[in-house]
């Protein structure tokens, strides 16, 4: 039977001051009206029954995440005690949905993506599904057709069919360089690395024990004494499934092997504020949200969520002017990546902005 897994954790702090400490992004109303989570739990939806539905997330999100979900079963929400990367969540969501069955086969998504037309999301996901079920030992992850030489996304280098819209992946690529990115697109070859992935539950977590035994056994151990997660979670190695898993497999001949379906769609990854910028409204040639007026300002990204507020920007370009209640934010528009590490000298330096 077929399962899906949301990945909610991260703090997002890319996009502070909108995500802060008591609210990341994923519960953020970004666009659309609803939260990012609530876009991805109606597009697992389209996959499976609520009940088989699982989120993963951060303990101290989790009343939030209840009140923003009320169709997800109690049960469906693992809360992590502290952050541990996306291997421990993974694993320990899967090997959860074991236990109730021994035949699942698994969907990995996450709460930050805006995917449209969700058709296109569906039937990609089900093919993922069909060739996870299908073919004997493996890994699908779901590579988005890319329409530029992004270089803040990872890259999958796509291999020889296997079955219709069915690939071997030949390896992975990290971030790349504006060169390498735009050799990529040009290739064709190259698709971005989206963080989806589907899989039978024992072949995943055949390669988890493996790979990362330690890690293995330590979820068994959660699974068999749950009341001790506050002392077992935390002790999980800390480390990203890419690199735990997906990257050795695709690396080494073996029973496992890692396959990749395309995703041809209108995808983002709300990493910050740069992606953000492409999906707002364009007012007076800014990206802008809220009560905004501006004067010989271009190219700007001009967020207001302030009561009563107004945000007024005069003879400014490639700025991004946030305010939020207490805390406003200024930034070169191409340096948004500094967003992160102000992030951690605004937590030395005034926590409770953070």
């Amino acid at each position: 039977m077929d399962y899906a897994v949301i990945m909610a954790g991260g703090s997002g702090t890319r996009l502070w001051p909108l995500s802060r400490q008591g609210m990341p992004k994923q519960l953020l109303t970004l666009v659309g009206g609803r939260s990012l989570l609530q876009l991805a739990f109606e597009r697992a939806l389209t996959l499976v029954s609520p009940d088989r539905v699982v989120v993963c997330a951060g303990q101290v999100y989790a009343g939030l995440i209840a009140s923003q979900l009320p169709g997800l079963p109690p049960e469906n929400l693992l809360a992590e005690p502290v952050g541990r990367d996306s291997l421990a969540a993974i694993c320990w969501s899967v090997a959860t949905i074991a236990r109730r069955d021994a035949d699942a086969v698994v969907a990995i998504l996450t709460a930050d993506h805006l995917i449209s037309p969700q058709a296109a999301f569906t039937a990609t996901l089900r093919r993922a599904l069909t060739a996870a079920a299908t073919v004997p030992g493996a890994l699908v992850t779901c590579g988005v057709i890319p329409t530029s030489p992004h270089t803040g996304y990872g890259y999958v280098h796509v291999g020889e069919p296997v079955t219709p819209g069915v690939f071997a992946v030949r390896r992975f690529a990290e971030k790349p360089a504006a060169d390498v990115a735009r050799r990529y697109l040009a290739e064709g070859d190259w698709w971005w690395n989206s963080g989806m992935f589907c899989w039978r539950a024992e072949t995943f977590l055949t390669e988890v024990a493996r790979l990362q035994p330690g890690l293995a056994a330590g979820v068994e151990r959660l699974l068999d004494n749950p009341d001790q997660i506050a002392d077992i979670y935390p002790a999980l190695t800390k480390i990203s499934v890419d690199y735990a898993v997906m990257e050795p497999v695709s690396a080494t001949p073996g029973p496992a092997h890692v396959l990749t379906v395309g995703l041809d769609a209108d995808w983002s990854d709300i990493g910050g504020y740069a992606a953000l910028a492409a999906l707002l409204p364009q007012v007076d040639g800014n990206a802008a949200e809220g009560t905004v007026v501006t004067w010989d300002a271009a190219d700007n990204l001009l967020i207001n969520r302030t009561d009563g507020h107004l945000l007024a920007v005069a003879g400014c370009t490639n700025l991004i002017v946030v305010e939020d209640g207490d805390v406003t934010l200024v930034c070169p528009l191409d340096q948004a990546e500094a967003v992160k590490p102000l992030v951690e000298a605004v937590r030395q330096r005034a926590a409770r902005y953070a």
